[in-house]
């Protein structure tokens, strides 16, 4: 699992177990899920390059870093991903927005796209990918697809949970696109489900069934 970073910052790790307990409620979820992005977002912006840029302080010229090149874009995978994509666009609010419907067929465990949309010059961005959960990884593995096939090339995918099947599946399909997790559970179960895990991150974002 080289490819793969798992953010074990002691918040993080905190704020997940109490996302994982079933008697969180609907709001609680919700909030932790955007207090998590926000902490996950340092982590997997670390590395984005700098430019000095002149700029005037109240007290004196200087010269000072800023982000280089085009505005980053977040590829959320709807529905759930609209959870890590709230709190990463609190720290980065000028980043551009994809969204990309997609949805498991519960009999299949096959991904089923239904909408896409994203912004243009994908080839020139960085394409931070999120999804709370990487299970079967077939969805996220199409979201990529369509994301390269549109030019992207510099892509990462965040997660909150990631179960060891998922991430070899996505590794052998994308072996260029690094993962982000906050955590590695043990297995997925009969019906594609991460365990422990959380249950459906969606539901118990807006509380369906």
């Amino acid at each position: 699992m080289a490819n793969v970073t798992v953010v074990d910052h002691p918040l993080i790790q905190h704020k997940l177990t109490i996302m994982r307990d079933k008697e969180t409620s609907i709001a609680g979820f919700r909030r932790l899920l955007r207090e998590i992005a926000h902490l996950m977002c340092y982590e997997v912006t670390r590395d984005l390059e700098l430019e000095m840029i002149p700029i005037e302080t109240p007290m004196a010229h200087m010269d000072s870093p800023a982000i280089k090149g085009k505005k980053l874009v977040f590829a959320s995978i709807l529905r759930a991903g609209n959870g890590l994509l709230d709190g990463m666009l609190d720290l980065v609010p000028a980043a551009r927005v994809a969204h990309i419907g997609i949805y498991r067929d519960h009999e299949t465990l096959q991904p089923v796209e239904y909408y896409f949309k994203a912004p243009s010059n994908l080839e020139d961005r960085l394409i931070i990918v999120v999804d709370p959960m990487l299970a079967t990884a077939n969805s996220s593995i199409a979201a990529i697809d369509n994301l390269k096939k549109r030019g992207a090339n510099n892509l990462r995918f965040l997660c909150l949970l990631a179960a060891p099947e998922g991430i070899a599946k996505f590794s052998a399909a994308h072996p260029d696109v690094p993962i982000f997790t906050a955590a590695i559970d043990s297995h997925l179960n009969e019906k594609g489900y991460i365990v422990p895990g959380l249950g459906d991150a969606g539901d118990r974002m807006y509380g369906t069934k």
